[in-house]
């Protein structure tokens, strides 16, 4: 009885809204959510691929007879992976943990004083300054690696886990992106905060960081995205396979295993996951932080 009302409620809903649109406004709609879920379906394509090629015995990866799903579901490749003790994937895992955890940390301290700096603060210079640095964004990273080496290598630091962690406290963009927030936030508060007797860090801590919150939240999933899944400079400046990160692991674990697709996705799977699970838990306030030109509601 409660599957016929809902799909009786289901008809009427459709004829209502049949009724309140055009015929040309309904296949606009079709095509456009059509299009959407065919971009959809092209952009998920490969993670599905790779996680269901991880179920996959190598014989049927290698098969001719191209499958999506697996005809025989197995967990050897997991299995293989993580108790393999030639390949300490559990020491890269909380390697690339610590060195993300620390990077988000230290980055949203530097950046949102370095933003509070550059919004509320005035002093001789300021705009000059900002767009100084945010000139940097457009010089390539790639082009940093040489000098970025030679200052971690002068200061001892090469197989070190700060060797990944300094070189990015430095980006500019984090800082634009707080910037743009705080300059939404009324005057108002800080004027009435200093009336009442607050110094410069009091207003930065106590006010204007709760007000950042959305957005800081987005920052800092962007911030563990980009060093869990930084590649090139975790390789150059680790020697040993315990300093190793997740990535760099793998890509040493790729050799170890060659032509052996269905570990190497297995082991790509597993580096996915904790991306995945920062961004579900963090999706709410990661969609109020993209959203900074709707400003801050007081």
């Amino acid at each position: 009885m409660k599957f016929d009302v809902s799909k009786r409620s289901l008809k009427s809903r459709w004829l209502e809204y049949r009724n309140n649109h055009s015929a040309k406004h309904i296949i606009v709609s079709v095509a456009l959510y059509l299009a959407l879920f065919l971009c959809a379906m092209v952009i998920l394509l490969p993670s599905v691929w790779a996680v269901m090629t991880s179920f996959k015995e190598e014989t049927a990866v290698l098969d001719a007879n191209v499958t999506l799903f697996p005809k025989k579901w197995i967990l050897d490749n997991y299995k293989d992976i993580l108790a393999n003790h030639n390949v300490p994937i559990f020491t890269w895992f909380w390697n690339s943990l610590k060195i993300a955890v620390t990077n988000v940390v230290l980055y949203l301290l530097i950046a949102s004083m370095a933003a509070y700096a550059f919004s509320r603060l005035k002093f001789k210079g300021r705009e000059v300054l900002f767009w100084i640095a945010m000139s940097s964004m457009m010089i390539p990273g790639v082009i940093n690696i040489i000098p970025n080496y030679v200052i971690i290598d002068k200061l001892g630091l090469v197989d070190n886990m700060f060797a990944m962690v300094l070189p990015g406290l430095g980006g500019i963009g984090g800082v634009f992106l707080l910037r743009q927030f705080m300059k939404n936030i009324p005057t108002s508060y800080d004027e009435s905060a200093r009336i009442d007797g607050a110094n410069e860090f009091q207003i930065y801590f106590k006010i204007i960081v709760p007000l950042c919150i959305p957005v800081l939240v987005t920052l800092a999933i962007f911030t563990f995205q980009g060093s869990w899944n930084d590649y090139v400079w975790p390789l150059i400046v680790t020697n040993s396979a315990q300093s190793r990160t997740l990535t760099a692991g793998l890509a040493t674990f790729s050799g170890s295993y060659a032509h052996q697709y269905g570990k190497q996705m297995a082991g790509a799977v597993l580096s996915a996951l904790p991306i995945l699970l920062v961004f579900i838990f963090g999706q709410k306030y990661f969609i109020k932080g993209i959203s900074i030109s709707g400003g801050v509601k007081g």
